[in-house]
């Protein structure tokens, strides 16, 4: 990383014939001139946005493994915390096992309740960093370095927690090996035309090569991380050393690293939308009334990405302020990130819109019937899903609001429990009313469930917690490399900025 060159030596005098000594009058003006600089140094910091150019590397690298070396008790109270609900979970997990699904809310007709919701909320949010780090990678954004790490650590970690609920949900876990196409000595083959098949191949191949992305953009920062482990003596050195890869930051390493980073960024932005799509199919692929409709493809697609921003953006809020980190993750990358999530809003919405307007114009009972059914059973959700992300629009629309913190907390957390109750309303409303009225009835989960579903909120949020103590979570590499493109050049007593285009 550049520094600052000036470093205001300038300003004492010397003679030839030794050291001069100044008056008390002209140390108090040299004084004066050194505040002057320093307040002119702040307001040019502040200025910055991609980057702190007045940052040297080695401050950098100490701001940006400062999560990962540095452990406070506070951390610790956290995992137990999150520890301790898991255990609920857990229990109730094991008691659903032993006891059967009857201590969960599903009944007949309602076969698919609460977990399929969550499991098609979690699949959403892991659209978050892949596909958002992919596309900012292709079209070379410079604010996107700072958030890459944390967005595609977000990506695996979702997959992750999306991975439980098929099996959670089968209820015979015992036979959730039918759901993968293993070859067996029985010649058995899983059902092909089965939904959770498609979903958990779905999932193994987006999980490979999101963790596959994740592992080659950490190559250069484990590398870093490696040789400051060595030199403190850390015990994180041996498993860093085995992980870089005998990283030395060659030119073949990088030639390398950037075609590998290029090619993996095109095959992502290839299997993300996929992903989701054959997620939608599990109910497009039916003739259930409600369901069975071309838009669900994209329409899933969008609201994947729409969660997934939002969810970006508060995990990068809440880790520059742990953390201190307001210098590298600044205020312009959370504003860029606000203007995304604005339009990925506005295209959810227009799709909405046109959901809801080709069934009203069709005036089709049966489609109709369901409509009717979410505004007279489910108001509260339908306002938070459409009026929240209504609201959110509005509010993005302004600047002052995108770089306003405690402003972007609120938005994204509206957003994320609106396109939950979405998720909600596409699987309870039209299982719970169907064409037979002598079946129609209400679903609510259990507290079983409950603790299930709180329970995989709490395992992100420890697989988050552990993952930002033994890897870095700031994308160093890239940072450094965006300081190098775009700075400043001192001409005189003024700083031009320039930026060399990728």
């Amino acid at each position: 990383m550049s520094s600052e060159t000036a470093t205001g030596h300038e300003t004492h005098s010397h003679t030839h014939g030794g050291g001069h000594h100044h008056s008390p009058e002209e140390l108090k003006s040299l004084t004066e001139l050194e505040g002057l600089r320093d307040s002119a140094r702040n307001k040019a910091k502040a200025d910055y946005g991609d980057a702190n150019i007045y940052l040297s590397e080695k401050d950098f690298n100490d701001d940006s493994l400062r999560p990962m070396f540095e452990t406070k008790p506070g951390y610790f109270l956290f995992v137990i915390a999150l520890a301790s609900v898991m255990a609920v979970g857990v229990a109730a997990f094991v008691r659903q096992m032993v006891v059967g699904m009857g201590v969960t809310g599903l009944h007949q007709p309602v076969f698919w309740g609460a977990y399929i919701a969550t499991f098609v909320f979690w699949v959403g949010l892991s659209h978050s960093g892949t596909i958002v780090s992919s596309i900012l990678r292709l079209t070379m954004a410079n604010w996107r370095r700072p958030i890459l790490r944390g967005a595609e650590a977000m990506t695996a970690f979702s997959l992750m927690v999306a991975g439980l609920f098929p099996m959670i949900h089968v209820g015979r876990q015992w036979r959730v090996y039918y759901m993968f196409p293993l070859p067996n000595q029985r010649e058995l083959w899983p059902n092909f035309k089965s939904p959770l098949m498609w979903d958990m191949m779905a999932i193994s191949i987006y999980l490979t090569g999101s963790l596959t992305f994740l592992y080659i953009g950490l190559l250069p920062d484990i590398a870093t991380a490696r040789d400051r482990a060595i030199s403190n003596g850390n015990w994180r050195a041996g498993y860093l050393r085995l992980l870089a890869l005998g990283w030395r930051g060659g030119n073949y390493d990088w030639a390398v690293y950037n075609k590998a980073s290029l090619f993996l960024a095109v095959i992502i932005l290839c299997i993300a939308p996929s992903v989701h799509t054959i997620v939608s199919w599990d109910f497009a692929m039916t003739m259930t009334p409600g369901w069975h409709t071309t838009i669900f493809g994209p329409y899933f697609v969008v609201g994947a990405i729409n969660s997934g921003v939002a969810g970006v953006i508060l995990l990068m809020i809440i880790i520059r302020s742990i953390f201190k980190l307001q210098h590298i993750i600044r205020d312009l990358h959370i504003d860029c990130l606000g203007q995304l999530q604005l339009v990925i809003a506005l295209i959810w919405l227009y799709f909405y819109f046109c959901e809801f307007n080709v069934t009203w114009y069709s005036h089709k009972p049966e489609e109709m019937a369901v409509w009717d059914w979410q505004w007279e059973r489910f108001p509260l959700q339908l306002i938070a899903m459409v009026g929240g992300t209504a609201l959110a629009v509005g509010l993005l629309g302004f600047k002052k609001i995108r770089r306003n913190m405690k402003a972007m907390v609120a938005i994204t957390i509206l957003i994320n429990i609106g396109m939950y109750c979405e998720r909600y309303l596409i699987v309870v409303p039209v299982l719970s009313h169907r064409d037979n009225p002598y079946k129609w009835t209400d679903y609510w989960a259990s507290p079983t469930e409950l603790s299930i579903i709180l329970m995989s909120f709490c395992f992100f949020a420890l697989l988050y917690a552990v993952f930002i103590k033994v890897f870095p979570i700031i994308t160093m590499a890239d940072v450094k490399e965006g300081v190098v493109i775009s700075g400043d050049v001192r001409l005189g007593k003024h700083a031009v900025r320039v930026q060399v285009k990728e």
